[in-house]
Parts: structure tokens; C-alpha cells; sequence
């Protein structure tokens, strides 16, 4: 692992956390909406390579809406009981072919689930989503279920990334990674 790529360090640490932490892949995405209102939310890592880190959600969402007007976003991720990883950086659309590749290995319920549910809009009540699960659920019966044309993934595309490691002082070891150009540059931060 080179101390110069920071997707290889964040290889290491995701993968200990895998087999450490419960839901390591929950990440806190942070937006800002159209009026300038920052939101956060847990979302989950679907992927990451050396272009960025995945996520996927419904395209109608307040999170998709905030992206379609501000295409910035920061991800957290925290394992306890000592590393964090913070991610700053552009946003762009995954390919349809991405999207369908993923979309197809969900579970039939998390599939007929990203039809049925209108996310982030107003749920008159439990019963009402039940019904469209239900009208879906009849729709797709006995075939494979598509994924739906308002439903896709994400790519941050990091201009930086910052490794936290507790210290029990609270001298804390910070190392943040930018981007310059197709590199990265690397420097030490105060705690």
C-alpha cells in the first residue's frame, strides 16, 4: 500500500472495518438544497474505485434534488472505536449500465420496495405504501423486476480525503489527501 494513494488506504481501513463494525458501508452524505440548507443522511457504500465512492437512491429523493441543483457532496464514515474517513468532492451520475448491473443483484423486496416507495414526498400512512407494494408486487409477478427510470446511483469524485485516527489525548493523527490534477497531494493536519 503506498502512502501517496489514498483509495489503497482506504482499501485497509474499510476492509478491517468490515469485520469489526456493524453497517460499515453506512456513510453520512451531506448536501446542500437549493436554498443553500445543508442535510445529512445515512446512505450505503455500494462501491469505490479510484474514480470515487457509490451510492444509489431514488432520483426523486431530497438528497437527488439537492444534488441536481448544488453537484457537491462530503461522505462520513466512522468505525469505531477509532477512524474516520472524510470525503469532499463533485458528484456525477453513475452509467444506466451501472445502475442496472447493481440494481439487479438487489434483493426482489429492495427491488419491488425502490418502485413502491415515492421517497422523501409526504406518506399519508402506513397502509398506503403497503397498497403500492401490493400493486407493484402484481405488476412484476412472476418476472424479473426492472429498475425504475427515476432510480440510479451517484459517484463522489473526491477533490479530498481526510483520514482521522483517535489519540487518546486528543492529539489526534490527521492526514488529509487533495487532489492535484491526477494526483494527490499529501499533508499532516493539526489535531
Amino acid at each position: 500500500m503506498s502512502a501517496d494513494d489514498p483509495f489503497a488506504l482506504f482499501a485497509t481501513l474499510y476492509e478491517r472495518a468490515s469485520h469489526e463494525a456493524p453497517e460499515a458501508d453506512a456513510m453520512v452524505l451531506s448536501t446542500v438544497d437549493p436554498d443553500g440548507r445543508p442535510s445529512a443522511r445515512y446512505v450505503l457504500l455500494k462501491g469505490f474505485d479510484a474514480r470515487g465512492f457509490v451510492f444509489y437512491t431514488n432520483l426523486e429523493s431530497r438528497k437527488a434534488r439537492a444534488l441536481a441543483s448544488h453537484p457537491d457532496a462530503a461522505l462520513t464514515f466512522y468505525w469505531p472505536p477509532h477512524t474516520q474517513v472524510r470525503i469532499e468532492g463533485r458528484v456525477e451520475p453513475v452509467t444506466d449500465a451501472e445502475a442496472d448491473a447493481y440494481f439487479a443483484t438487489r434483493p426482489r423486496g429492495s427491488q419491488i420496495g425502490a418502485w413502491a416507495s415515492a421517497q422523501s414526498a409526504a406518506l399519508a400512512s402506513r397502509a398506503q405504501l403497503d397498497e403500492r407494494i401490493q400493486e407493484i408486487e402484481a405488476r412484476f409477478a412472476g418476472t424479473v423486476v426492472p429498475r425504475p427510470p427515476f432510480w440510479s446511483g451517484y459517484r463522489v469524485l473526491p477533490s479530498s480525503i481526510e483520514f482521522w485516527t483517535r489519540d487518546a489525548s486528543r492529539l489526534h493523527a490527521r492526514v488529509l489527501f487533495e487532489r492535484a490534477g491526477p494526483e494527490w497531494t499529501r499533508s499532516l493536519l493539526f489535531p
